[in-house]
């Protein structure tokens, strides 16, 4: 069964490309925050750090409505130390929004993110950003993701995929990259979401599955599994079995105490959700990433990414030189 009125995305880029600037405007134009609400600058960036420094370090989700479309979108970081939260996340969407810097073009991690949403068969949006910018060079820009597309052996339907040029600052996009100021609102760009990423599939009538894609914390219900419903139906209260792709050792059982579902930049509490949500849920303290819930009826792991090794590893132990 497809999921027509619900649709997600992760946002992939290099470092400092605008991916957060954009997911704002996103939020804003879609009507997620009050006429006169107070928001801060890149309202996805939650943890101090990240505020401090001005850069993502999770991946974190969020949703806004689209002419009566739900658009789940995860932001997820640039640099490439935290490169396994964007391999993790690609496995809750149906798509992904490649941003490139209208300057800068194609970067190594460009190359990285789009290789790995590439391997796994994902609808692709090309979004050229910052065309504001006084030292914007956008048609060589659009040739270097071409060439990128074809090294990374993109098949005829990926290569096709479609261009919107944005200002992720102004919030505004269009379709014609000869005159950067035509666009006024992001109303192209959402309409090539809605077009051309696939709606999730999944059957809400087989038993519960649901892979745990990421893990958050909460003061109140303590640690949260993130994740998108594959089959089934996840209920509070209902019974569930954990078990792992790669560790046949994992066996845990225990309910689902809250549920959440995410709604602009913040989570509301909700009763229950079907296949094709990205939902977080509380209950079991020792869930982790990469681990699949299930109805106890059918135990069943999903198969999830191995994720690549750090770039640098540390060994810290006792000093027992002479």
């Amino acid at each position: 069964m497809i999921q027509e009125n619900l649709r997600n995305v992760a946002i992939i880029a290099h470092v400092d490309h605008g991916k957060t600037t954009l997911v704002d405007q996103m939020l804003k134009q879609s009507g997620a925050f009050r006429a006169n609400q107070q928001v801060a600058e890149r309202v996805m960036d939650s943890g101090d750090i990240e505020r401090e420094r001005g850069i993502t370090i999770l991946a974190k989700n969020c949703s806004c409505e689209y002419e009566g479309v739900k658009i789940n979108i995860v932001d997820t970081p640039g640099h490439a130390d935290f490169g396994g939260e964007v391999e993790r996340v690609l496995k809750m969407v149906n798509g992904v929004l490649l941003l490139v810097d209208a300057a800068e073009g194609c970067m190594p991690q460009t190359r990285f993110v789009l290789q790995k949403a590439l391997q796994q068969n994902l609808s692709l949006v090309i979004a050229v950003n910052k065309i504001d910018r006084p030292d914007a060079r956008i048609a060589e820009v659009i040739d270097e993701i071409l060439e990128l597309l074809m090294d990374l052996g993109a098949t005829d339907e990926q290569l096709d995929s479609p261009m919107v040029f944005c200002s992720g600052r102004n919030g505004t996009a269009s379709y014609d990259w000869t005159d950067p100021s035509a666009g006024t609102d992001l109303k192209p760009l959402f309409d090539t979401i809605l077009k051309y990423v696939k709606a999730p599939e999944g059957e809400p009538d087989e038993p519960l599955q649901m892979l745990v894609s990421s893990v958050d914390y909460n003061d109140f219900v303590g640690r949260m599994g993130v994740g998108r419903v594959q089959n089934g139906v996840i209920k509070v209260g209902s019974p569930i079995q954990v078990c792992d792709w790669h560790n046949p050792d994992v066996h845990m059982s225990g309910r689902i105490t809250k549920l959440f579902d995410f709604k602009a930049n913040g989570r509301e509490p909700i009763e229950s959700a079907q296949a094709g949500d990205i939902v977080a849920f509380a209950g079991l303290p020792d869930i982790s990433i990469g681990n699949t819930i299930c109805d106890p009826s059918k135990v069943q792991p999903l198969p999830f990414v191995k994720i690549n090794d750090p770039t640098v590893e540390m060994t810290f132990s006792v000093n027992d030189s002479p």
